[in-house]
C-alpha cells in the first residue's frame, strides 16, 4: 500500500519536505514498507490523502534510509508518525509521556482525519502543541523504552 504514498528516501528529501510544505500539515510516517502494522497504517493514510489534500501532505519515510531522523525522533517502535506545520515540529498530547509522535497505526480513518484537522487548526492559531481528539482507548499503549529498532 505504501506505493500509493510519496516516499522520502534520504535526509535531504525529508529536510526539503519539512522546509517546503507551507500552510499544510506535513505527515511523516516512519517505518518499513514490509512491516504489517506499517502496511495497515499506510492503507489508512493513502485512503485519506485525497480527502486531506488541502490540509495535509503525507509521506512515508524508511527508518533504515534516514538514521539521522530515526535517532532524532527517538523512533524505537514502528510505525511512528510525526507532524510538522510550516517547518515547525507539532506536538500532540495523546495522554502518554511522548508528545513528539504517534506510535502504531490509527484504529480508523476518522481518527487520523480528526487528528490532522486538530493539528491544522491549532497550528493556524500559532499553537505548537495540541490535545489529541482521539479516544484514549484507540491510542496504542507503549512503554518508553530506549532500544534499537
Amino acid at each position: 500500500m505504501s506505493f500509493l504514498l510519496p516516499k522520502l528516501t534520504s535526509k535531504k528529501e525529508v529536510d526539503q519536505a519539512i522546509k517546503s510544505t507551507a500552510e499544510k500539515v506535513l505527515v511523516l510516517r516512519f517505518g518499513r514498507d514490509e512491516d504489517p502494522v506499517c502496511l495497515q497504517l499506510d492503507d489508512i493514510l493513502s485512503k485519506t490523502s485525497s480527502d486531506l489534500s488541502k490540509m495535509a501532505a503525507i509521506y512515508v519515510v524508511d527508518v533504515d534510509q534516514t538514521p539521522v531522523y530515526t535517532h532524532y525522533f527517538d523512533i524505537s517502535y514502528i510505525p511512528s508518525t510525526v507532524f510538522f506545520f510550516n517547518g515547525q515540529h507539532m506536538k500532540v498530547d495523546y495522554g502518554s509521556p511522548d508528545h513528539t509522535k504517534f506510535v502504531g497505526s490509527f484504529k480508523t480513518k476518522q481518527d487520523f482525519i480528526d487528528l490532522v484537522e486538530v493539528i491544522y487548526r491549532g497550528a493556524m492559531r500559532g499553537k505548537l502543541i495540541v490535545q489529541s481528539p482521539i479516544d484514549p482507548k484507540n491510542i496504542p499503549k507503549y512503554d518508553l523504552l530506549y532500544q534499537d529498532i
